[in-house]
């Protein structure tokens, strides 16, 4: 944490940490240094993803099919109150919502969306969204700008819609192992180069080196 000025905290969607855990997290970190979180996976992900595996306590069976996919279930809404304790608590400046490949733009699947964002309390920051799946541009275009989401992309495969708000989450080009070449990282200087406040957060694992790599490049110390 001191060698960067913002971290994502991946936690929050596999399994939201103890608040105890929370506090000492933003104890232990300089009043401006900030946090963003990923949104819980009970209100993006269905109950067959493998990412419930990391649930310290099993999904119950009366929540099978009750989750995921901006359902407006009690567990779901629950889940969601939860992710804003945590922003709460850690006071991040962003929380994101990445929904699975198979959140797919059907009519279903659009009136979900925009039934969740018209119910439920927002966080105090801003609301990311990652649509991992193939969306129409113009369709991502017209929800961002209508439910006031942050459109999040990994630059190496698409652009944003919402180029004014730039938050990039780099997965790696050829998987989760994937370094990124020097090439790769000016090629990301060149796309930053003059956006407000642009963020942008390595979700590769070898995502310290790359992102101290990055920040050389930017600072003229690297090639």
């Amino acid at each position: 944490m001191r060698r960067f000025p913002v971290v994502e905290v991946q936690h929050t969607f596999y399994d939201p940490p103890a608040d105890a855990v929370l506090k000492r997290w933003r104890t232990q970190v300089p009043a401006d240094f900030e946090f963003t979180i990923k949104a819980w996976q009970i209100v993006t992900h269905e109950s067959n993803s493998p990412t419930y595996r990391r649930l310290r306590q099993p999904l119950p069976d009366s929540a099978r099919g009750q989750v995921g996919a901006f359902r407006t279930t009690p567990e779901v809404l629950a889940g969601w109150q939860r992710t804003l304790e945590c922003a709460r608590l850690l006071r991040a400046t962003a929380v994101l919502l990445q929904c699975p490949a198979s959140f797919r733009p059907t009519a279903e699947n659009i009136r979900r969306l925009r039934g969740f964002m018209s119910q439920v309390e927002r966080p105090a920051a801003r609301l990311l969204w990652e649509p991992r799946g193939r969306w129409p541009r113009q369709l991502l275009a017209d929800l961002c700008a209508e439910l006031d989401l942050v459109h999040v992309v990994d630059p190496m495969q698409t652009e944003t819609v919402t180029p004014e708000q730039t938050y990039y989450r780099l997965h790696g080009t050829s998987g989760a192992r994937h370094v990124h070449t020097d090439d790769e990282l000016r090629r990301l200087r060149h796309l930053v180069e003059g956006r407000p406040s642009p963020y942008v957060m390595f979700n590769n694992l070898p995502r310290v080196g790359d992102a101290e790599r990055f920040l050389a490049l930017l600072s003229g110390e690297g090639s």
